[in-house]
């Protein structure tokens, strides 16, 4: 099986909330600075100092969202693939199920059922399954 998606999951959560804490520091940052009374030169110089990395924390907390967006498209796309597969896998095995039992009541096999009975699966949750073609198995989709 490709991808532990519950792992995922806990990545994206992960992300995001990386991201708002950047983001609640940066504004906590902001917020005490503005409350400290300072004024003059020095005090100006301070805040244009703070405002700049507190944009720059900002940044990085959208750039944490940024990730988690991704992130969660491809794990959108993994448990697609995932269920595409486990449904092939699922269909096969009726095919192959039903292929042996007529083979088995038959004198003489179809071709169609010697091909089902010969098939070879590849191992479970493989990426394969989404490229077998066996007769009577809808086409698959390419990863």
């Amino acid at each position: 099986m490709y991808g532990d998606t519950d792992q995922l999951r806990r990545r994206v959560d992960q992300l995001r909330e990386q991201g708002v804490d950047v983001r609640t520091l940066a504004d906590q940052l902001v917020a005490r600075t503005e409350s400290l009374g300072w004024t003059g030169r020095a005090a100006d110089a301070m805040k244009v100092r703070i405002h700049e990395r507190a944009t720059h924390l900002r940044e990085a907390a959208a750039d944490h969202e940024t990730a988690a967006d991704t992130l969660q498209q491809h794990l959108t796309d993994v448990a697609l693939l995932q269920e595409a597969i486990a449904q092939r896998e699922h269909e096969a095995a009726s095919l192959l199920a039903d292929a042996h039992t007529r083979v088995a009541q038959a004198e003489v096999a179809e071709d169609d059922d010697r091909a089902l009975v010969d098939f070879v699966p590849p191992p479970t949750g493989h990426r394969d399954w989404l490229t077998v073609e066996l007769p009577g198995l809808r086409e698959g989709r390419q990863p």
